[in-house]
């Protein structure tokens, strides 16, 4: 009783942070804006234009903070799993700059001809990026055994993708691709309604489909001989945890650019407030946490400098990132006892 308690708590308390960060994400912001008006414009009864406007914009922003920050996080756990390590996460793997890189050069090769890309087109160039860095650090993984030479590995192959993209935005000409830098460095601030009409039944059917596969992966946990003896078929599991982990990661990076930390860190959180890692109570967890950390961070990064605008990446990273030592450094203790 004792630990259905505790999961009925964690999950009410995170319930309750994505409430209040969703309405302080209308309200709050370089102009802040009365409930009573948030409430009118969103039913549409709202007189004042520029009110109207506002609360669009930040209706958009609130949205995809909430839904990708819940895909990334889902998304790291998805890979913390495949690889039996709590340190995976598509943005230590490199897998988020490969998603990065294809939409950049995707991105430069057609506004150079005056082709604007729509939302789907960009999720394809994020996907093919993603999945091309995934399928090479698979094939890394056939020949490093070492968890921990992989992850370097994917590390470096996350730099080279970084800095061509880098190269890539650095010496566009055209002003709209210049306009990248922005996005590269991670941002919530340029979605459309069309973005969050595109990613919001990807990143559903991810989480409901991630959700289905909780008991193979339960199995999955306890090793690969067990899970073969439960009847689990290892290699469809391994390709569905690798497409959606791809699937969820690109989406983000598609409309939102690469955002730090959150696949790695959010996991833990979740592990920690849970004191479990069953991946029926994960995979919602780390959706609902995800879209905490996120909406959070993506409320300081436009508000604690307003007008001016951090990159919600930074912001990510500077709270992502003690979670990460913190959790090596308890690893390493754990492993010196």
């Amino acid at each position: 009783m004792e630990r259905k308690t505790r999961y009925a708590f964690a999950f009410v308390l995170l319930i309750f942070l994505l409430l209040a960060l969703l309405a302080a994400g209308f309200a709050i912001g370089s102009v802040s804006i009365e409930p009573g008006t948030v409430l009118a414009a969103l039913r549409g009864r709202e007189t004042d234009d520029v009110a109207a406007r506002i609360v669009d914009l930040r209706a958009r922003r609130v949205l995809a903070s909430a839904l990708l920050g819940g895909a990334l996080a889902v998304s790291g756990f998805l890979l913390q799993t495949f690889f039996a390590n709590p340190i995976a996460g598509p943005f230590v793997l490199g897998v988020s700059s490969g998603a990065k890189l294809t939409v950049a050069l995707a991105m430069v090769s057609f506004l150079s001809r005056g082709v604007l890309l729509n939302s789907a087109e960009l999720y394809g160039a994020a996907f093919l990026g993603s999945m091309l860095v995934m399928l090479l650090i698979l094939i890394l993984s056939a020949r490093v055994r070492q968890m921990s030479l992989l992850v370097v590995c994917g590390v470096m192959i996350g730099y080279i993708c970084s800095a061509i993209t880098d190269l890539v935005v650095t010496f566009a000409d055209d002003s709209n691709i210049v306009n990248l830098r922005a996005w590269s460095l991670g941002s919530f601030s340029g979605v459309s309604w069309a973005n969050v009409r595109i990613m919001a039944p990807i990143v559903c059917a991810g989480l409901i489909w991630s959700f289905l596969l909780s008991k193979p992966m339960s199995a999955y946990q306890l090793g690969e001989a067990y899970a073969r003896n439960m009847g689990v078929r290892l290699r469809s599991l391994r390709l569905q945890l690798i497409l959606l982990s791809s699937v969820l990661s690109a989406c983000v990076v598609a409309f939102a650019g690469p955002i730090s930390f959150v696949g790695i860190a959010v996991p833990h959180l979740m592990r920690s407030l849970l004191r479990a890692s069953k991946p029926i109570l994960m995979v919602p967890a780390c959706f609902l946490g995800g879209a905490v950390f996120c909406l959070g961070c993506d409320l300081i990064a436009r508000t604690i400098f307003a007008p001016t605008e951090l990159a919600v990446s930074s912001v990510t990273a500077v709270f992502g990132a003690p979670v990460v030592i913190w959790m090596l450094v308890s690893r390493r203790k754990g492993v010196d006892a």
